[in-house]
């Protein structure tokens, strides 16, 4: 699963060909979860701190990661995308 971008102890990766809906993947430590791009649903545990600068962080790359998204979805390379600071 290929990282795409990391901050403040988040790692964000994003499966090639993987199922609807479109969402990325970020791990934490121990924690794991997923999140949809569109609607920011998040699937799994993390906690709250970590859930916010993931918010912060989707709202300004969504188009972004709905590019990639596309890209896995053919199998062809992912663009890295800018960390939150």
């Amino acid at each position: 699963m290929p990282e795409i971008s990391s901050f403040y102890g988040l790692i964000i990766l994003m499966n090639f060909k993987d199922h609807a809906p479109p969402h990325f993947h970020v791990w934490y430590g121990e924690y794991k979860a997923m999140v949809t791009i569109k609607d920011g649903v998040i699937k799994g545990e993390m906690p709250k701190r970590a859930i916010n600068m993931i918010f912060d962080w989707l709202e300004l790359h969504s188009e972004e990661l709905l590019n990639d998204w596309e890209l896995a979805q053919k199998g062809e390379p992912l663009n890295r995308i800018e960390p939150l600071k």
